[in-house]
């Protein structure tokens, strides 16, 4: 595997307008790198009541790395309040914070801890993508972490390439909170920095300001 650059985007314990602005936020950088030709996913969330309390981005190679260099600090989101009309508030404030790369190939997963589905591949790939309950979906029971693959045409192969992501997700997860603990979780998320934000995103489509 070649260089891969984690970004933690939180909402800390903003309201619920800021695990809107994770999700938006999130989906505007990965739109970014893809007009920049760079590979990147998003493989691990939190959930929240609106949105992600949190998500992990992947960006790989250097120019993601300094894509995600490039967004790591504060971030700000300006629009209304979606979800309480009226509201004075519009500014949302988030945080991103790069994460040490984790070995996916260190997480153990037991296999009673897997529910495995099979399902009709459907989307691109070929006519023969059609003809064979071939995709898979596999929930990790313990975290709630779903992973899907319908890439290959056999069976076998998909459920494993699922089980790889859902260790993929427990690493970035692991990740994740072991930075949190170096920097003191608690007093990261809870105090995201008001001021002068790394980014701003402004409006329902997230436009960079």
């Amino acid at each position: 595997m070649g260089m891969r650059t984690l970004l933690q985007i939180s909402a800390g314990r903003g309201p619920g307008e800021c695990e809107i602005a994770v999700a938006g936020v999130a989906a505007r950088l990965l739109d970014d790198a893809a007009r920049a030709g760079i590979p990147a996913r998003r493989i691990a969330e939190t959930p929240g009541a609106h949105g992600p309390r949190s998500c992990i981005l992947a960006l790989d190679g250097e120019a993601g790395r300094r894509a995600a260099e490039a967004a790591q600090g504060t971030l700000l989101w300006i629009h209304p309040s979606p979800l309480r009309p009226g509201h004075g508030r519009k500014r949302w404030f988030l945080d991103a914070a790069l994460l040490l790369e984790p070995s996916a190939g260190d997480v153990k997963i037991r296999p009673d801890d897997l529910e495995i589905s099979r399902f009709r591949a459907s989307g691109p790939g070929g006519q023969h993508v059609n003809t064979t309950d071939s995709a898979v979906r596999v929930l990790h029971r313990p975290t709630g972490i779903t992973a899907v693959a319908r890439e290959e045409r056999s069976q076998h192969r998909n459920q494993a390439l699922a089980v790889a992501r859902i260790a993929e997700a427990l690493a970035a997860r692991a990740a994740a909170e072991a930075a949190a603990a170096r920097a003191g979780a608690r007093t990261r998320h809870d105090a995201i920095t008001r001021g002068a934000p790394r980014r701003t995103f402004l409006g329902a489509d997230f436009r960079p300001a």
